[in-house]
């Protein structure tokens, strides 16, 4: 089947959205549709009603949908999602706030109304995995466990992976992702399991620091970097202690933008979820709320960012929660040694 042009498919979209508002509710003035990435907007500024349609990615944008619903001056928002698993995780996420935005799936011209998904639960690794754990630390890695697996982490950036068949048995695949584990399988294929490692991670730590030219591997996944500094000193934001952990929605790929979170416990000894950022990610707020739900539901939860990405639309969030968060800018550079400040 051909693919519609952007502009026809946004118009369809438009469309669909204006007959599921107007089935269910009554405007009450003139209609304002508006764009929306994978999707469209509809306000009723009148009624300061506003519905955002999402197709693609629907369960990550729900800050982005929130934020246009304000920036709209909108006091009701509806979301409008037709893939039921998406559709449930986004409800999860909005009952997070003060002000939940409703999450509606459609049903031909009818909107039924979405019940929240369950919490997402954060997979330890099997056991077999757990024995190469000293294996990756011996190699200089940071052992990190996230959805299941064991990772190796060369300053936030996966190096490392243990694998374990079907069969039972486990074995550890070089590189950074998938792709590159399955090149390095190729490359490394005449050295041992160990001797990989270390040959992938001194690949790695030529280029990952922040004097190094500019290349891929210095730029993928800064929010893991940041992450990986706080864990290596962990003051800096009051928390006596930090590990990293898996995040509810885990990324598919290393280009993907997300958050990078750990759990602690801060000064005072009360647990704490910490989630780093980087650039203006509008969906840090939600994402950061859904994984402190998934690890710790009554901890502090605190937002690290750049001081250049602490945007006022981050803290207006962070406010909205049912339990609110803070919002830490870090003004150094967390890639050089001390940059944190």
């Amino acid at each position: 089947m051909t693919a519609l042009p952007d502009d026809r498919r946004s118009q369809l979209l438009a469309t669909k959205l204006r007959v599921l508002a107007t089935e269910r509710w009554a405007p009450e003035g003139e209609l304002v549709s508006g764009s929306f990435p994978a999707g469209t907007t509809l306000l009723d500024p009148a009624a300061g009603r506003a519905w955002v349609l999402l197709e693609e990615g629907a369960e990550r944008r729900l800050g982005a949908a929130m934020a246009v619903a304000t920036r709209g001056g909108a006091r009701e928002l509806h979301l409008v999602v037709d893939d039921p698993e998406a559709a449930g995780i986004l409800a999860r996420r909005a009952s997070l706030f003060t002000d939940p935005p409703s999450v509606w799936r459609s049903e031909g011209r009818t909107l039924v109304a979405v019940d929240p998904a369950p919490p997402a639960v954060d997979l330890p690794p099997a056991p077999e995995a757990e024995l190469y754990r000293p294996v990756l630390v011996a190699a200089g890695l940071d052992a990190v466990v996230e959805g299941g697996h064991l990772l190796g982490e060369y300053l936030g950036l996966e190096v490392a992976r243990v694998v374990v068949d079907p069969d039972g048995s486990a074995h550890i695949e070089a590189g950074v992702g998938r792709f590159d584990r399955e090149v390095g399988a190729m490359m490394f294929a005449e050295l041992g399991e160990t001797d990989s490692v270390a040959r992938a991670v001194d690949i790695v730590a030529r280029s990952r620091k922040v004097d190094a030219r500019r290349h891929p591997l210095n730029h993928l996944v800064p929010e893991r970097w940041l992450r990986a500094a706080l864990v290596a000193d962990p003051a800096v934001v009051g928390a006596a202690e930090l590990r990293a952990v898996g995040s509810s929605l885990p990324r598919g790929s290393l280009g993907e933008e997300g958050v990078a979170t750990a759990v602690g416990v801060d000064l005072d000894g009360r647990p704490l979820v910490v989630v780093c950022s980087t650039g203006v990610y509008l969906d840090l707020v939600p994402s950061a709320a859904d994984d402190r739900l998934t690890h710790s539901p009554d901890a502090r939860l605190v937002l690290v960012v750049p001081a250049r990405d602490a945007v006022p639309v981050t803290t207006e969030l962070a406010g909205r929660l049912v339990r609110p968060a803070e919002v830490h800018p870090i003004a150094g550079d967390w890639r050089t040694p001390g940059g944190l400040g």
